[in-house]
């Protein structure tokens, strides 16, 4: 994987650049991370993917070798996987598959609706949370703001990993010590918006509109040990897809690209190598 520099650039339509990083060879494949991260939370798959793909792996706005620009809105976004997607099915010659976890799946999920050159979607636990998810409550949010005005990083990415994710004190733990900390930290700001955002929350009615207009096969994973939001949420979304499926992978959780890997690796491989 490529860390030294951004492989390639694109412009977004608000004029935002948006950076991507290139690796193996093949039918090129997407990635697009979701809260807290940027490219680099996939430094485990990728190099198990890119054994069969032209990997591109980009950084969403407002972290790594990307730009930002406010007022945030998910709608911005969208537009920037749209680009890249774009920008890539041109370096390609060809429709490119896409996978986004979590929230860079919702991400991808709306782009979709904006170019042609999507073949496949695979989103790990992406979908819109139920109403009442935990970061709905005033109390979880104002913290979670407060935090982030004082400049504390690390209590920001505590709490989300916590109270919205589910992590336990010993994944908490490990999610500190892990080789992408200071990356994490770095796009802590990010955190906030993206919770709050129309399309989170007031709008999760409006991306279940738009998945419904997606006209690609979609794999939704889940882990089988995952928060009930993220499994009710698969199913919300799931009932909508045009042409989707769901597999649950068990005993995972948020982050099965960390967790188990090769299994993670071999349902994506599975879908993808239908035509």
């Amino acid at each position: 994987m490529i860390d030294e520099a951004a492989a390639g650039r694109v412009v977004s339509a608000d004029g935002t650049p948006i950076a991507w990083f290139r690796s193996g060879d093949g039918p090129p494949l997407l990635l697009v991370h979701g809260t807290t991260a940027d490219h680099t939370t996939f430094r485990v798959v990728g190099p198990l993917l890119a054994r069969h793909h032209a990997l591109f792996e980009m950084d969403r706005r407002g972290r790594g070798a990307s730009g930002d620009a406010l007022p945030y809105a998910i709608e911005r976004e969208f537009e920037d996987v749209a680009a890249v997607i774009d920008a890539v099915a041109a370096l390609a010659g060809r429709p490119v598959d896409v996978l986004g976890h979590s929230y860079g799946g919702r991400c991808a999920l709306g782009a979709a609706t904006l170019t042609s050159n999507v073949r496949r979607l695979v989103l790990y636990e992406s979908a819109p949370a139920p109403r009442g998810a935990s970061f709905e409550r005033a109390d979880v949010v104002a913290r979670l703001r407060r935090l982030d005005a004082e400049g504390d990083r690390a209590g920001v990415l505590r709490t989300f990993m916590t109270e919205v994710v589910g992590s336990t004190p010993g994944e908490w733990a490990a999610f500190e010590s892990s080789p992408v900390w200071e990356a994490r930290l770095a796009a802590s700001h990010t955190v906030v918006r993206e919770l709050t955002s129309g399309s989170e929350r007031d709008g999760r009615s409006d991306l279940l509109r738009l998945a419904a207009r997606v006209g690609r096969p979609v794999l939704q994973l889940v882990g089988g040990a995952s928060a009930p939001i993220f499994r009710r949420g698969t199913a919300a979304l799931d009932a909508v897809l045009p042409d989707g499926r769901v597999v649950v992978l068990p005993g995972q959780k948020h982050a099965a690209h960390h967790g188990d890997p090769q299994r993670f690796v071999a349902e994506v491989e599975r879908f993808l190598a239908e035509p």
